[in-house]
Formats: C-alpha cells, sequence, structure tokens
C-alpha cells in the first residue's frame, strides 16, 4: 500500500460521528444538521431535464476535454462574471471536470515533483482535501493560519523566503470555507507576484464565489486579478468552480478549471490517464447552468434570507456575523468547540461542526478553537429553528 496514506488525518466528519457518540438527543426535537456544507435548495428544473433529455448519449465516450460546447459556455461565463475582455481561450484555458472536489486533489498529483522536498501551502482552517492531495503527491503541507487578527486572510508577507522556495503550490479558498472571507485584489495580485518571483503555482478553489449577500459586489476572482494586473495569459493560475453550490446541483458533479493554458495542457494529460470524462448528460444540463443567472440571482435571495433570520437571534447572544460570501456561519462559542458541539446535539439535537475539526495544531494554536462551522444549507424554517435551539442553549449554559 501507499504509504503516505497512513499520513492521512480522520475526515472532520468521523471526529463529529465519534464525538456524539454515547450522546441520546431529546425525541421531542427533530434533528437539525448545520454541520455539511450540501446544499438543499432544489436543483432548478432545467437543469434536470437537461439531464433527461440526453441521456441517449450514454452510448458514446465522451472525451476528457469535453465538448466545445460547454467550454465555450464556460469561457463565455468567466469571461463575463470576471471581466477578463476575451482573454480566456476555451480550447486551451478551460477544462470540465467531475466537481471540484476530485479536481482539487487531483491537480496537486499532477503538479508536484515530490523530488525537490516540495512544500504545499494551505489556509489553516481549510477543506481538508487540500492537505490529502498535498501528502498523496509526497509534499509537506504548510498550515497559513487565518483567524480574526488577519481578517481571516492568509498574510502572504508573513511567510519566510525559505517556505516560499521550497512551495510548489498554494492552495487558497475564496470566498473560505469555513470563514466566509474574500481575498481583495490587491491581496491576490500579491500573491501572483509571489508565484512568478518563487515559481509555484496557485490553486484558487472558488466554488462558493457565487453565494454573497450584496449584488453590487461579487467577490473578485484569481483570474481577474491577474488580468487586472497585466497577466493576460493567466500564468500561474488556475481556479475551480463548481455548480454544486452556485445552482445547487451537488449530485451533478460538474464544474471545470481554467487559467494558465500550459498548466492545464499537463493537466489533461494526467486526466487522460486518470480516466475521469464528463458524461454527455451531464455536459448538455452543464451548458444550460452556465448560461443562465437567474436561477443564481435567487439562489443568493434565499440565503441572505436566512441568513438575516438567523443572524437576528443568535447575535445577542454569540460573537458571529454575516459573511464576504458563502454559506456559512463561523461562530466563536462560550466554551470550547468540542464541548459546545456535544452538548448542544444532546440537549437540543442540533449538529455543528467544531472548528478544530477543520484546522491543525500550529505553533500560534489551532486557528479553529472556540469556533463552530454552521451551514445554512436547511429550509428557512429549521435555520430558524435552529437558531431559537442554539439561542437557548447559550442562555442556560
Amino acid at each position: 500500500m501507499n504509504p503516505e496514506l497512513a499520513k492521512l488525518h480522520p475526515y472532520p466528519f468521523e471526529k463529529l460521528a465519534q464525538l456524539k457518540q454515547g450522546c441520546v438527543p431529546p425525541e421531542d426535537k427533530a434533528h437539525i444538521a448545520l454541520s455539511i456544507g450540501e446544499p438543499k435548495h432544489p436543483t432548478p428544473g432545467f437543469i434536470t431535464e437537461a439531464v433527461i433529455a440526453h441521456l441517449h448519449g450514454l452510448s458514446t465516450y465522451p472525451t476528457t476535454a469535453g465538448s466545445n460546447e460547454l467550454r465555450h459556455a464556460i469561457s463565455t461565463w468567466l469571461d463575463t462574471r470576471f471581466k477578463l475582455d476575451g482573454h480566456i481561450n476555451a480550447m486551451t484555458q478551460v477544462l470540465p471536470v467531475n466537481g471540484t472536489r476530485e479536481a482539487l486533489f487531483a491537480f496537486a498529483q499532477a503538479v508536484i515533483d515530490r523530488d525537490k522536498d516540495p512544500l504545499v501551502l494551505m489556509p489553516n482552517p481549510f477543506y481538508q482535501i487540500y492537505e490529502g492531495a498535498a501528502i498523496l503527491a509526497g509534499a509537506e503541507p504548510y498550515y497559513m493560519n487565518c483567524s480574526a487578527q488577519n481578517n481571516f486572510i492568509p498574510d502572504f508577507d508573513a511567510i519566510s523566503e525559505d517556505v516560499w522556495q521550497r512551495c510548489q503550490l498554494i492552495y487558497i479558498c475564496s470566498p473560505g470555507n469555513p470563514t466566509g472571507a474574500v481575498i481583495d485584489q490587491a491581496t491576490l495580485t500579491r500573491l501572483i507576484e509571489l508565484a512568478h518571483q518563487y515559481d509555484f503555482v496557485i490553486a484558487a478553489d472558488e466554488c462558493y464565489s457565487e453565494i454573497y449577500p450584496d449584488e453590487t459586489n461579487p467577490p473578485v476572482g484569481l483570474l481577474e486579478a491577474a488580468y487586472a494586473a497585466g497577466y493576460t495569459d493567466m500564468s500561474r493560475c488556475v481556479v475551480f468552480h463548481s455548480l454544486s453550490k452556485r445552482s445547487n446541483a451537488p449530485g451533478l458533479r460538474s464544474g471545470f478549471v481554467a487559467g494558465d493554458a500550459d498548466i492545464l495542457k499537463q493537466f489533461l494529460r494526467y486526466r487522460t490517464y486518470h480516466g475521469c470524462s464528463m458524461p454527455p448528460a451531464t455536459q448538455a444540463a452543464s451548458i444550460t447552468a452556465w448560461n443562465d443567472e437567474d436561477h443564481v440571482v435567487h439562489n443568493r435571495e434565499l440565503y441572505l434570507e436566512k441568513f438575516n433570520a438567523v443572524l437576528e437571534i443568535l447575535s445577542p447572544v454569540m460573537s458571529v456575523s454575516m459573511p464576504q460570501a458563502g454559506f456559512y456561519l463561523w461562530a466563536e462559542t462560550p466554551i470550547a468547540d468540542t464541548a459546545f458541539a456535544r452538548q448542544l446535539f444532546e440537549q437540543q439535537n442540533v449538529t455543528v461542526l467544531p472548528g478544530t475539526y477543520l484546522g491543525r495544531d500550529t505553533t500560534a494554536g489551532n486557528p479553529g478553537s472556540n469556533r463552530i462551522r454552521m451551514a445554512l444549507v436547511a429550509p428557512l424554517e429549521e435555520c430558524i429553528e435552529a437558531a431559537h435551539r442554539i439561542r437557548s442553549f447559550i442562555e442556560n449554559l
């Protein structure tokens, strides 16, 4: 077996299941899960219908690169959304993938040269795929703490030169999971400059980019920052997007990577051997999804309604605020986060995810300590009920 497998940490939800063992929640309260970031809004009917209408495509093998029509739909969306003025080539700078999770993992396997003592940098707390991808690629993870002190954004200027010299790949997540923080354009530009100076690749996980509270202020993207700074070839920049959150279609397993043409050429070569072509019906449905914005605007309205309602209930009793984007609340807890999560489940039958499970211990501590992640993915009424139960729990501590 691959010896690197032994270095993998248990997934956060494995730890959560262990934490809840032995707990007996009240039977008169229905369970409400705020722990998993799985969208629960209905998948738009036109996406479902597109899948059904194109099932005849099952009789042919799809190509790894995807159809020209899908790549053009994605490039048009990217161009419009991130103001790229036509500087994204559908044929060389876009590659469909089966959701961002598999692509984020596979990307490290293709990029890392394990013979050069590589580091892979990632935010802390983080989406655990980054860490697993780094370890199984033969690299050492390097954690960049994201706390309230730095507005939950990695401080790239605080990283030492010897770390940058070993860095081959950096994962960033903006809007952030679990913090909801958005990396601003100036900071992204600085990171791009560092990538060129020290010869590393930026992998930007932007799967939450289309969930934000202010219609006039969408989160900036890495390619947008690259183009604005004069890096019109998107060199050393690769972004990852998905229909899971944007279009409430997690089961579709559809997303894309885009950016540096030379990197994507090699990633396509890797994926040809990896065997991960997108089914034709999924491609057809994805085209319809990327071509429509009305359902995305409606999706944002639903999340904003839930945020406003939940924050009105919780703000008087805990330190929590509207995120810049995404659908998580990253709230402080009055007691240890693991104790908070266990007791909340035991007393109120509400499940939240302890922040320490999303972070790693460093010399400066675990930035997830005394925080919980709450995913406002349940229906409005359930989110409101959960907020009332959490408030009651806190008031009776």
